[in-house]
């Protein structure tokens, strides 16, 4: 009865860490636009449990700007969404994975900026500010940057501080004792 006890112990009292990168794509079909992505790897620090019977809290949130996106649309792709919008999408790609585990993304902050000559013109950066789950390898929108005005010469609109706080759900002892792994990809097209 001792050596089952302690053999059930040992399997909870191993760790599970989990590292989530992020990546930048641009949408293919259209040249110009870009999305930077900065900030760090999040590397989630499950608790070690002392007691038999107990699960982990399940659900870790990371620092509200674990990642900051930035970039900017030129004129060329402006003048494509005739009014309309940039959607920037996201998906994860599975490294080491267990589909029991669920990551989300919400964003803080943003600001843009319209250079060249531009009449009526505004930009703003809409959606996205609750957690939205992030699926594996199919993009779903995250948030839009809208555009509307009558362009002139030279424009681009360039968005900054967009500040990333991710999630994850789904963390038990159920789940194999392991280090898992998933890159996180944002790309930016038309709405």
């Amino acid at each position: 009865m001792k050596l089952n006890s302690h053999s059930h112990l040992k399997n909870i009292f191993l760790a599970k860490c989990l590292c989530i990168t992020s990546l930048m794509i641009a949408d293919n079909h259209l040249t110009g636009q870009t999305i930077t992505v900065g900030g760090s790897n999040w590397i989630v620090s499950v608790p070690s449990i002392t007691e038999a019977g107990s699960n982990y809290a399940g659900t870790y949130e990371s620092t509200s700007n674990i990642i900051t996106l930035s970039g900017s649309l030129p004129g060329s792709f402006l003048n494509l969404l005739a009014g309309g919008a940039a959607r920037v999408s996201m998906h994860y790609d599975a490294i080491s994975w267990n589909n029991s585990l669920h990551l989300y993304a919400k964003r803080s902050g943003g600001t843009t900026n319209i250079s060249g000559i531009c009449l009526g013109c505004s930009a703003t950066i809409n959606g996205g500010t609750t957690y939205i789950e992030i699926p594996q390898a199919v993009d779903t929108t995250f948030f839009t940057i809208n555009f509307i005005g009558v362009l002139g010469l030279g424009n681009s609109v360039s968005y900054s501080g967009v500040n990333v706080q991710l999630q994850i759900s789904g963390v038990s002892v159920t789940i194999p004792a392991t280090t898992y792994n998933a890159q996180i990809v944002f790309t930016i097209g038309p709405n």
